[in-house]
């Protein structure tokens, strides 16, 4: 019987231990290496799982199916903290809104225009509660470090390492081929390297010629966290200007936007601001603290899509960098492993590989 495949996983995130934690599921001898557990977006990620944004429409399909992949590992791993909460919008015009529902709709998202008695019902503690919005039933939110954290310590279980604390320093290479990874520890070799490393990618992968092209510097969003309170929301409410969910842990987590906004050179002004927002959007919100804010750096891909495949120009090197991370990690790590251990290739990701960027002048 031969020898399963060593591979090397770069980065801790919610994408690089989903990647993982499929990878060890299907026999691979997966080490794991990463400066943090949790890595650096993931535990600033406002963790919306949602199609709700998913133009083009391939892009949605993609989300959409990843929606239901984090219900297939929910059920493989019932700790995993994961809630399908619901979410109410209305932070588009009425106008846009209606064009929004009937698109999303038209392609089997479950959206259902609520008026201001229903949105009441669904969330009681609105201070302003809209006349016209949007609940979208099926969308939800994990604790996303948290999440990360039990995939790797599940991959462990069937026999994973995962190494936190070193830094990985370049991509090893051999006649033009992958063979492993350099690191503040030393040299390490595998049969496989998959980059997940967030906005760290394009640095590691042009150690061995790669230029995956990302938006730099990348986007920061401001996102800010109360000291856990008596349950306030029921889901995620996405107002103009203030979208915002309950964690797990009682504490109001929100931002200018699901991403976060730009904090500027004040950062701490731009937090005060923020949560007093959440503060008057909501009923007792007087009685909210903040605790602290987090600034996340978002690994976007120059023309907002994922890039997630094989290396043409460096065999044995597979990259997962993206936002939507949180949405998409399920599927990526069931896509990627397939691809890498069984030799699929996914039509699904035909439109995200980094091969599109080939002869763009940047």
């Amino acid at each position: 019987m031969p020898s399963p495949q060593k591979i090397i996983v770069i980065g801790a995130g919610i994408i690089g231990a989903s990647i993982a934690w499929h990878l060890q599921h299907k026999g691979a001898s997966v080490m794991v290496i990463a400066q943090k557990i949790g890595g650096e977006a993931t535990p600033n990620s406002f963790a919306w799982i949602n199609a709700s944004w998913g133009n083009p429409e391939f892009y949605f399909r993609l989300r959409h199916r990843s929606m239901r992949e984090w219900s297939r590992l929910a059920a493989e791993l019932p700790d995993l903290p994961l809630a399908w909460c619901g979410g109410l919008c209305w932070d588009l015009s009425e106008t846009e809104l209606d064009a929004y529902a009937a698109q999303h709709h038209g392609w089997g998202y479950g959206l259902q225009p609520v008026n201001r008695a229903t949105s009441i019902m669904t969330e009681p503690n609105l201070a302003f509660p809209p006349d016209y919005a949007l609940h979208i039933a099926e969308e939800g939110a994990v604790e996303p470090v948290a999440a990360a954290e039990l995939l790797l310590k599940d991959a462990q279980r069937l026999g994973a390492t995962v190494l936190s604390g070193l830094e990985v320093r370049r991509l090893l290479t051999e006649n033009g081929k992958v063979v492993g990874v350099e690191t503040s520890d030393g040299m390490t070799r595998a049969d496989y390297v998959v980059l997940a490393a967030g906005t760290a990618t394009p640095d590691l992968a042009a150690t061995a010629g790669i230029d995956v092209p990302l938006e730099l510097p990348p986007p920061p969003g401001l996102i800010v966290h109360s000291r856990p309170a008596p349950k306030l929301l029921n889901g995620l409410v996405m107002a103009p200007g203030l979208h915002m969910r309950q964690t797990a842990d009682g504490r109001i987590i929100a931002g200018g936007d699901f991403g976060g906004k730009d904090p500027g050179d004040n950062p701490q002004k731009a937090a005060d601001e923020l949560f007093a927002k959440v503060k008057a959007a909501l009923k007792a919100g007087e009685a909210l603290e903040l605790d602290f804010y987090t600034i996340g750096y978002r690994p976007t891909p120059e023309d907002g899509m994922p890039v997630i495949g094989h290396a043409d120009q460096a065999p044995g090197l597979y990259i997962a960098v993206l936002h939507s991370g949180v949405t998409l990690a399920p599927l990526v790590g069931l896509l990627a492993a397939q691809e890498i251990v069984d030799g699929d290739t996914s039509p699904d990701l035909a439109p995200f590989r980094l091969s599109r960027f080939a002869g763009t002048t940047r």
